[in-house]
């Protein structure tokens, strides 16, 4: 749902597929549930015979036969850019991907991307590296082409996310906000994916994204006692 809101404010339209029911309220994931891996594979496939698809994005994967059918897919499509959000955890710190997920993300997925948003904890996770620079260049190793590593878990008075090629480190700095948010890695991916869908650089497309991603944290909204929601 957060996908969808993000990608239609950037003026791009979703076509999603649905990887995972999951059980969740502002404040936690409490149970997954895996769409069948066929039934996801005619999905995803009878959209591609349809529509011109001009980006990939992938977030909540929860089973390694999906990521495995996206592997493919995407192999076939070498000319779609793949955004990837390698969503390994809750905000809550709730474990939402097994190690033979997050080896399919390392030897398949990350090859393949145009671009990975990881933040510090999903970065160090898949490199097992623990320093920002050191993981950014581990996962361009495997082939991925640019790493946006964001900065909210770090110590720095505002948050630094980074854009790192095999050529170049790119800063983007915002202020820091209050609060928890539900679902701030999935917005910034899915408008990123829209901006390169529209046929954006990507360092305009960042950009972009990260303050399209501020605005609608700094008019977030409380709809319960957990986590705000973004204005998307």
């Amino acid at each position: 749902q957060a996908d969808i809101e993000a990608i239609t404010a950037n003026q791009a339209h979703a076509c999603s597929v649905i990887t995972t029911l999951t059980v969740q309220d502002t404040h936690d994931v409490h149970n997954l549930v895996p769409v069948d891996s066929q039934f996801f594979n005619e999905a995803a496939t009878t959209l591609l015979n349809d529509v011109s698809v001009h980006a990939f994005k992938t977030g909540l994967l929860a089973d390694p036969g999906i990521a495995e059918i996206i592997t493919r897919i995407v192999s076939n499509h070498p000319a779609i850019p793949l955004v990837v959000d390698p969503v390994l955890a809750t905000g809550a710190g709730t474990e939402l991907a097994n190690a033979a997920l997050v080896d399919i993300f390392r030897q398949q997925l990350l090859p393949l991307a145009y671009l990975a948003t990881p933040n510090l904890p999903e970065a160090q996770r898949l490199t097992g590296e623990n320093d920002p620079a050191a993981c950014a260049a581990k996962l361009l190793s495997t082939g991925c082409q640019y790493v946006l590593l964001t900065g909210t878990h770090a110590n720095t008075t505002n948050v630094i996310n980074t854009l790192y090629s095999a050529t170049e480190k790119i800063e983007f700095e915002v202020a820091r906000l209050d609060g928890e948010y539900h679902g701030s890695g999935c917005t910034l991916a899915a408008s990123l994916a829209a901006q390169l869908a529209r046929g954006q650089d990507i360092r305009t497309a960042v950009g972009v994204a990260i303050d399209y991603t501020w605005q609608s944290l700094t008019h977030a909204r409380a709809i319960s006692h957990g986590q705000l929601i973004p204005q998307r």
